[in-house]
């Protein structure tokens, strides 16, 4: 399945990048249109299991998910669970001047009939990921 990197250049404090980013309990109201929904099962120091609902072009992927995070500069996202089973995503977040530089690394797993789906070419999923990414960073640079 598809590996790719994202990189962008984003006009705001990483404090601020990061806290968009990394705000997963909150991607509900802050992204509804990506995910619709979005259940914290459990929290302890910088580690959660969530569950996610994640609209990846006009499919729902339907995830367990454990986030680690390192203020204000790293958060990874390990997918334990679901549709994308094994997918692992590292975000990195440097500071550059008065901008932030965001590092996407992505590792995307597919299972059961989402695998077999012919829509999900690696092209096609890395520009709907992309799009999540970008509406991050527009919220960010507000």
């Amino acid at each position: 399945m598809p590996k790719f990197r994202l990189e962008k250049t984003i006009h705001a404090p990483r404090d601020r990048v990061f806290e968009i980013f990394a705000d997963y309990s909150n991607y509900q109201n802050l992204f509804p249109k990506y995910f619709p929904s979005v259940r914290m099962l459990s929290t302890r120091n910088d580690v959660s299991v969530v569950e996610e609902h994640l609209m990846l072009g006009n499919r729902e992927l339907v995830m367990m998910t454990k986030h680690v995070t390192v203020l204000p500069s790293y958060h990874e996202v390990f997918v334990i669970g679901g549709d994308a089973k094994g997918t692992h995503i590292v975000e990195r977040f440097d500071q550059v001047a008065n901008s932030t530089k965001l590092i996407v690394d992505v590792d995307f797993k597919l299972k059961g009939s989402m695998k077999l789906s012919n829509l999900f070419g690696k092209n096609k999923i890395e520009t709907d990921y992309a799009d999540i990414v970008s509406e991050c960073v527009r919220i960010a640079e507000l």
